[in-house]
């Protein structure tokens, strides 16, 4: 088990949080998924090695930007 945080801007209420759990879970290897729009955070589960690029791509292909830690 890994787990990863990232940085999220453009999220603001829970809509967007569900869309980016949405989106997340859908990648082979996520177990879990929380968004928070309050933090800006997007706290990911992984079984399995997945890069952060990867799910980041992800992210921004539904219009959300991830930045660098």
């Amino acid at each position: 088990m890994e787990d990863i945080i990232l940085n999220v801007e453009g999220m603001h209420c829970g809509g967007c949080e569900t869309r980016i759990q949405n989106a997340v879970k859908n990648i082979e290897g996520v177990e879990n998924v929380i968004a928070n729009h309050n933090d800006g955070t997007v706290k990911i589960r992984l079984n399995k090695k997945i890069e952060k690029s990867v799910i980041a791509e992800v992210i921004e292909d539904i219009g959300f930007e991830v930045k660098e830690d």
